[in-house]
Parts: structure tokens; C-alpha cells; sequence
């Protein structure tokens, strides 16, 4: 409990099968909170906790605690399936209310089957946590863990409370498989490191060679900043300053990388291919003109990417540029 379906439902799901919710706002520093429970031990422990979350019951926990499914349910805990759906009545009987989401991860809990009942399924658990996305935790790691995920920024809680919880569509599968055949392979593939463990952080950086524009002697070495698009997306879409600030926060924990991390010790400089220069010359960067070809080439992948990701926000130029800063006055501005 729970089970991993099927690739195919996997993407079905993704793209809405059965009324499947997506999440909620990317923007939103929300994230929904899901805990399997097992055992009546498991459900006293959780919500002698205080968290509210989601709670993945199945029927036959129902059967054998259902004094614990009603005081669960009284103490502002979202209940949720996971199991045969045909056992959804006695979950709603043990805990005085409706039951409408459900795990679809479980072999029987089909979409078809789900909806049959008016149940929706829950969103795919994510493997780290984002802005507007659900996690699942085990019962013995909600103490240590919601405090953690409290100081990085975020705001855990019920699926159901998630801000702008909408229903996935086909655009969220092709979403899903452009970032996963486009940008974790070239993530890997350059060795992007994420500086994303809080909630608004919104920068990558990776280890690249010193562009020829700027005139570095052979084998200089530069950190290259990469956006996290989806959560600058989300973050712009609620509110411009706040990504502007979110962004500004971020160049922090580039500083922190060239001076924590080895792969960054000797690194000359830091720079961005960017449509967005004119932020980044608000934090210190110097810009400099790319070739045309290069510009060109540049320019379809952003224009790609912009569709992708849906972002209405206006580029501060047409063509992108070469944003850089030395790493002394990098380190001395954000350091």
C-alpha cells in the first residue's frame, strides 16, 4: 500500500482519465500532504500529531478501527481511499461524511471504476516537493518531516485544501513528457544541479566552459544559471514582484554553491543565456550581444520552451543575450 499502476494508467491519469485532479497552483507555496495508514496504530499516531493531511485509508481499516477513522475525520483530516472502490461505503459510514477522492494506484481502483462511484482520483504523487504538488510521507515521518518542509517554505496540508486544485488535462501528459525527454535529459546530461529545495527557489546552476564572448583564457570554467520554468511560471503568474524577488532570492544560494560545493571552487564567473537580461543586469550582471547564429538558435529554444510552459509574461528583449559577472563581485553583491 499503495501500489505503483501501470505505466499507461500512469498516463492517463496525467492526462485526466476518470476526472484525475493534477494539483494546485504552481505558485502557491501549498503542498498537499498524503499519508497511508495501515494500521489503527499508524491512524492514532497521525493524528495525535496535530497535522492536518490527507489520509489513505482502505475499507478494511474502517472495519477493524472505525472509532479511529471518525476521530481522524473530527480532527479536520481529509480521508481518502485507497483499495477496491466497492468498499467505499463503509469508509464513508466509519467516518460521518462523504468520500470523493481515492487512490487510483491500487490495481482495482481503475479510473472507469472510480468515476463509476463518484470518486475522483487523487493527483500522482511527485518524488520531491513542488509548489501546488502532493507528496506522499509515511505515518513515522510526518513529526520530522512537516517542520522541515515548514522551514523551507512551504505550507503542507489536505489535497483538498490546495490552492487552485483543478482537474489534469492532455496538455498535462505532453507537459510531463517534454520534461522528461527534454529537460531532465539535459539536466543529466550537463549535470545541473537543483537549487530548488525551498519553495520560491527558482534557479539551477551547472559547471560549463567560460563562453568564448567573453575572452577567458582556455579552460576557464563558469557556473551557468538555468530557471526552473514551471515555478517561475507559477510565481509570475500570481504576482511579477514576487518572482522578481523570488529570482533575487535565489542568486544566494548560487553564492552559497560556488562556496559550498567543490565542482564550483574554481569556477571563473557566473553567467545566463537569457531573455530575461535585464533582471540580471539589475543584480550586477554586465550583457554582451551573442553571434546571430547562436542568437537564432537561442531564441527557438526559448520560444519552445514559452510555449511549453504557457507563460504570458513579455520577455524584457526579443533575442537573448549574454549575461555575466565576475566570481569576486558575484560573491561580494549575493554572497
Amino acid at each position: 500500500m499503495p501500489s505503483v499502476p501501470s505505466p499507461l494508467r500512469r498516463a492517463l491519469l496525467r492526462a485526466g482519465a476518470g476526472g484525475a485532479f493534477a494539483g494546485g497552483d504552481p505558485g502557491s507555496p501549498h503542498l498537499g500532504l498524503v499519508v497511508p495508514v495501515r494500521t489503527p496504530e499508524e491512524l492514532t499516531a497521525v493524528v495525535g500529531t496535530g497535522v492536518r493531511v490527507t489520509l489513505l485509508l482502505s475499507p478494511n481499516l474502517a472495519r477493524l478501527a472505525p472509532e479511529g477513522v471518525r476521530a481522524a475525520a473530527e480532527a479536520g483530516h481529509e480521508i481518502a481511499g485507497w483499495g477496491d472502490p466497492e468498499g467505499v461505503a463503509g469508509l464513508e459510514v466509519a467516518a460521518g461524511r462523504p468520500i470523493t477522492l481515492w487512490s487510483a494506484e491500487a490495481p482495482r481502483a481503475t479510473p472507469a471504476r472510480l468515476a463509476a462511484r463518484g470518486l475522483t482520483p487523487l493527483p500522482l504523487p511527485l518524488a520531491t516537493p513542488e509548489p501546488g504538488g502532493t507528496l506522499h510521507l509515511s505515518a513515522a515521518a510526518l513529526p520530522t518531516e512537516v517542520p522541515r518542509l515548514r522551514a523551507l517554505g512551504y505550507r503542507p496540508g489536505p489535497v483538498g485544501g490546495l490552492p487552485g486544485l483543478r482537474r489534469a488535462r492532455g496538455r498535462d501528459l505532453g507537459l510531463h513528457l517534454y520534461r522528461k525527454a527534454v529537460d531532465d535529459r539535459f539536466a543529466q546530461a550537463h549535470r545541473v544541479r537543483a537549487l530548488t529545495g525551498r519553495a520560491d527557489g527558482v534557479l539551477r546552476v551547472s559547471r560549463q566552459p567560460a563562453p568564448p564572448e567573453l575572452g577567458w583564457p582556455s579552460g576557464a570554467a563558469v557556473a551557468e544559471l538555468h530557471v526552473h520554468s514551471p515555478r517561475l511560471v507559477g510565481l509570475s503568474a500570481r504576482s511579477p514582484l514576487a518572482a522578481y524577488r523570488a529570482f533575487a532570492r535565489s542568486l544566494r544560494d548560487v553564492a552559497a554553491a560556488l562556496h559550498e560545493d567543490p565542482e564550483f571552487a574554481d569556477v571563473q564567473g557566473v553567467v545566463a543565456v537569457t531573455l530575461f537580461h535585464e533582471p540580471l543586469a539589475q543584480q550586477g550582471f554586465q550583457v554582451l550581444p551573442l553571434p546571430p547564429l547562436r542568437a537564432r538558435l537561442y531564441s527557438l529554444g526559448f520560444r519552445l520552451m514559452r510555449r511549453v510552459y504557457g507563460t504570458a509574461v513579455p520577455t524584457s528583449e526579443p533575442e537573448p543575450r549574454l549575461a555575466w559577472m565576475e566570481r569576486a563581485a558575484f560573491l561580494a553583491r549575493h554572497g
